[in-house]
């Protein structure tokens, strides 16, 4: 017996027999081709093939895991499509008299590497997409059939990395789990594992091939892997899988349930999204809205910034969507470790302090009045508010109430509907921003609390740095007194005031942010009938004793 840990992706334990599947593509070889032109015409030949193979995906997608997870399907087309994907293939192939499978690789590369570099797991994760869909390409250019079919199940499939095509055409009722060399929670293959229900781990050393055709436990909770489990290893894995099951089946009673303890305090459980696909989970999991909407994710992946057009046809999307439920855009929060090389941000030493957010926001007022224009002309199509990240001036709040003054004489101008009155908020992520939150308080109209930021700041510890993880530790005393004298601040105001850090959705804390009377709490999706069902459990009879604990 042998045990091995890596990175829990999905959660679950799986039990059975692990079949290896090896698939691993190298670069394709190059040729000198003397028909360049013969090259374009297979190019888009093949492109129209992968296309029409794409479409069935998500068809095939959206028939086993719904709207939300299907939609990455939609993104590879969308890829394939663009015309800077298409211009880089086709100058390749005509300037260096190349042949299109590796013209597409190479543009490919180039795309993926620059998506890479960008110094966020998310949008890291985004550059598999963009090789996935290369791939596609090149097999409609090879004429290659996918594998589809595995060994007879159950099995527990293993590979060095599976991208989400892969593991849609791989999926079968006898999968058990999966289990990879590569990727990580933000792979959409682990995406996709989630919303299948299927177990996965990721990040395992390598060697899985050696251990084709025996018998494992894979632990998605714990990211464990047992190879050749023992009689007693193999009872233990069976009576937390059928707890697991219980547990998930119990989640599913609190659909239809209020947000509210037994002795009847209620508290507003909102999402925290990236995009409009992530609506459908949003509803799914029944949030009361959406507590963070990262507006930041619009830029990336471009060679400009999105236009007014296209980001007021994403804030419609969501007011519509949502049907009067509230939904809190942040305003662009780019720099630090999220980058786009459009905006030719300086190298800085300590990005995180450095030139982001509302500091380029108002540095740059033609890029921010695009995004607050097409903010307020969406307002008028739902319940939207604006959220202003990194504040730590009363001085910042006024210049953007100015400027937003100036866009609504705009709008009034060019008589285009918006809402006369949008809730107006910041983040509290700085310390600064806590000891005048007494200030700040008087000019908005609600307070959210960014708890990773403020975490890495108040301890002066980075939290994507791997040797300080003992150290960055957001129960620490000082940032729940920081939450508490934020939270006192609103109130005596008669505002109300979120929490849209990771911390919302951490449940030994729920009691203490219950005491505080913190008004909602945002959440990744998922997360949120966990919450709610530890909301319920509750009897606030200790909320003296844990204020006390915190004067």
């Amino acid at each position: 017996m042998t045990t091995i840990s890596g990175k829990a992706v999905s959660g679950g334990i799986a039990i059975g027999k692990l079949y290896y599947y090896n698939h691993k593509r190298g670069e394709p070889i190059q040729r000198l081709i003397s028909d360049p032109e013969r090259e374009v015409k297979r190019f888009y030949q093949a492109r129209a093939v992968a296309i029409s193979q794409i479409q069935q995906l998500y068809l095939k997608a959206l028939q086993r895991v719904g709207e939300q997870p299907s939609l990455i399907f939609q993104v590879h087309q969308v890829m394939l499509e663009d015309m800077d994907f298409e211009d880089s293939i086709i100058n390749i192939i005509r300037n260096e008299k190349t042949n299109a499978e590796y013209a597409v690789y190479r543009a490919a590369k180039q795309m993926s590497h620059m998506i890479s570099t960008i110094d966020d797991p998310y949008l890291q994760e985004r550059s598999a997409d963009v090789i996935d869909s290369a791939y596609a390409l090149m097999d409609a250019l090879c004429g290659r059939e996918i594998e589809e079919n595995m060994e007879e199940g159950p099995v527990i499939l293993a590979a060095y990395e599976l991208m989400p095509s892969e593991t849609l055409r791989l999926e079968q009722e006898q999968l058990l789990g999966f289990i990879t060399n590569q990727g990580s929670i933000n792979s959409h293959s682990a995406i996709l594992a989630r919303n299948m229900g299927v177990p996965a781990v990721a990040q395992i050393p390598e060697g899985l091939e050696k251990h084709n055709g025996e018998t494992i436990v894979l632990n998605g909770l714990t990211g464990e892997v047992i190879f050749s489990p023992s009689d007693e290893a193999l009872l233990q894995a069976k009576e937390q899988q059928k707890e697991y099951q219980r547990e998930q089946e119990l989640l599913k009673t609190q659909l239809g349930l209020e947000n509210i303890t037994k002795d009847g305090q209620s508290i507003k459980l909102l999402a925290n999204i990236n995009s409009v696909g992530d609506l459908s989970t949003v509803l799914q999991n029944e949030a009361e809205g959406i507590g963070l909407f990262r507006s930041e994710f619009l830029y990336f992946g471009k060679d400009r910034p999105p236009s007014e057009e296209e980001q007021f046809i994403v804030y419609r999307t969501m007011a519509k969507r949502m049907e009067g439920k509230r939904v809190i855009v942040r305003t662009l929060d780019i720099g630090a470790d999220k980058q786009a090389d459009y905006f030719n941000l300086p190298k800085e030493e300590n990005p995180a302090l450095g030139y982001r957010a509302i500091r380029m926001c108002l540095d740059r007022p033609d890029l921010f009045r695009t995004q607050l224009r097409a903010f307020y002309r969406a307002s008028a199509y739902g319940n939207l508010s604006l959220m202003i990240p990194l504040v730590i001036s009363v001085e910042e709040i006024r210049a953007v109430k100015r400027l937003i003054e100036h866009i609504k004489t705009e709008l009034r101008e060019e008589h285009k509907l918006f809402a006369e009155h949008v809730d107006f908020g910041v983040m509290i992520e700085t310390p600064a921003a806590v000891m005048i939150s007494d200030w700040l308080a008087k000019e908005v109209d609600f307070f959210c609390i960014g708890t990773n930021d403020l975490t890495q700041f108040t301890l002066a510890a980075d939290r994507q740095n791997p040797k300080l993880e003992s150290i960055y530790n957001s129960h620490h005393p000082a940032i729940l007194r920081m939450i508490r004298m934020t939270a006192d601040a609103i109130h005596k105001e008669g505002k109300w005031i979120g929490i849209c850090g990771e911390l919302a959705a951490d449940t030994s804390l729920t009691e203490t942010f219950l005491a505080l009377g913190i008004d909602e709490l945002s959440m990744s999706p998922s997360a949120i009938l966990e919450v709610r069902k530890k909301v319920r459990s509750l009897n606030m009879s200790n909320r003296e004793k844990i204020l006390r604990e915190l004067q």
